[in-house]
């Protein structure tokens, strides 16, 4: 394995748990799947629906989301948005990432 393999599959490990962080910010205001999957997006994280619902369902199942069907412009839509453990657990692990990203910026500064 050369060095640029090595390291997309590290970026791809820091990326997944970036994202989990995306979309929990995200989901402080309700959205459904596409516009959550627009608003990432227009943020400079762009992700894939196959990536992104499996996340979605998930973070649901672990009570960090709540959701409900819809009608919404004619067409049944889940919203989601964050629960109340959902903000507690969101609150930790920024504080978590704001620490962990001014120890990298000493490490490496």
């Amino acid at each position: 394995m050369d060095a640029e393999e090595i390291a997309e599959k590290l970026n791809s490990e820091i990326r997944r748990g970036a994202l989990v962080l995306g979309v929990l910010g995200q989901l402080r205001n309700e959205h459904y799947g596409y516009s959550l999957r627009k608003a990432l997006g227009d943020h400079g994280l762009a992700v894939e629906e196959g990536t992104l619902y499996p996340l979605v369902r998930r973070l649901e199942k672990q009570g960090l989301l709540t959701s409900e069907w819809r009608e919404e412009d004619k067409r049944r839509k889940r919203f989601y948005r964050l629960s109340e453990n959902g903000e507690m657990v969101y609150r930790q692990l920024m504080s978590d990432w704001d620490r962990l990203n001014e120890s990298i910026a000493r490490i490496t500064g």
